[in-house]
């Protein structure tokens, strides 16, 4: 049985992402996708790594700057990062976004 997979999105307070958590869901769900994703606070990220084995990570586009950041922090630990695309953002494309999620997974 494969194992789940666990998407963290950063973003500035958690709000607006947690929309597109819902619809990366239904994406999932629709391809049968056993995933567990959620979204947080930049603040609060440290505290999930520390609790969770997670996949990848996707930086909400108001976080952008962070980037180097998070990639300091999560290159040894081999989990990769990176910013989701500001248009699927703003169209909070689940589908779009979670295409980028599983292709980042499949080249770590």
């Amino acid at each position: 049985m494969p194992k789940q997979t666990t998407i963290m999105l950063v973003c500035a307070a958690g709000m607006s992402t947690s929309l597109l958590v819902t619809k990366m869901e239904a994406a999932a769900k629709q391809q049968e996708l056993d995933a567990d994703i959620f979204a947080v606070s930049a603040s609060e990220s440290d505290n999930l790594l520390a609790q969770k084995e997670i996949d990848c990570v996707l930086l909400g586009p108001q976080v952008r700057f962070m980037q180097k950041q998070f990639e300091s922090k999560l290159e040894p630990l081999g989990i990769p990062v990176a910013i989701i695309n500001m248009s699927d953002y703003g169209m909070m494309n689940g589908e779009k976004v979670l295409a980028q999620a599983k292709s980042l997974i499949s080249g770590k």
